[in-house]
């Protein structure tokens, strides 16, 4: 999977993002400027063993830039390649289908999720979301509506919460 993978950098208004993707396909990213906060996220059967640096990573680099700019439904249109069980592999489709603006509880995504007592599991899917932003796991909120936990920092939640208002 080597020779057709490639990771890019580009800054936003919240810091350096990161994607690495083969193919046209996230396979993880974030905000970070390395790609070491990054492999380990990554399934070890896709997990790439030499990605090749680039300036731009086409479309995906596109969607990134216009979503911090203000078009944040771009990124639905974004491939995403995550590999895992059933339950979790559902659990990240049904984030991409979280609407921007519309936050869920964890216990709104466990009932999405089609696991209504699974809300831990929920929360799992969430912190093993290897595609960030793309696969939008910053849209899920404590019962109490505050951030709880997220990668990337609580303060890049909230900015991301706060642009999709």
């Amino acid at each position: 999977m080597s020779t057709s993978t490639y990771y890019a950098t580009v800054d936003t208004p919240i810091g350096p993002f990161t994607a690495i993707e083969s193919d046209g396909t996230v396979l993880a990213s974030g905000w970070t400027n390395t790609i070491d906060d990054l492999l380990g996220v990554i399934h070890p059967t896709l997990r790439p063993i030499d990605p090749a640096p680039r300036s731009e990573l086409g479309d995906v680099t596109k969607a990134v830039l216009r979503y911090h700019e203000g078009d944040v439904t771009v990124i639905d249109t974004i491939p995403v390649r995550q590999r895992s069980g059933p339950f979790l592999l559902g659990a990240w489709e049904v984030l991409r289908k979280v609407q921007p603006g519309s936050p869920v509880t964890y216990t709104e995504y466990a009932e999405l999720a089609g696991r209504p007592l699974a809300v831990r599991a929920a929360a799992s899917a969430c912190a093993r979301n290897a595609a960030a932003l793309f696969v939008p796991c910053h849209r899920v909120l404590r019962s109490d509506g505050t951030l709880g936990g997220f990668r990337w920092g609580v303060q890049i939640k909230r900015w991301l919460l706060d642009h999709e208002a």
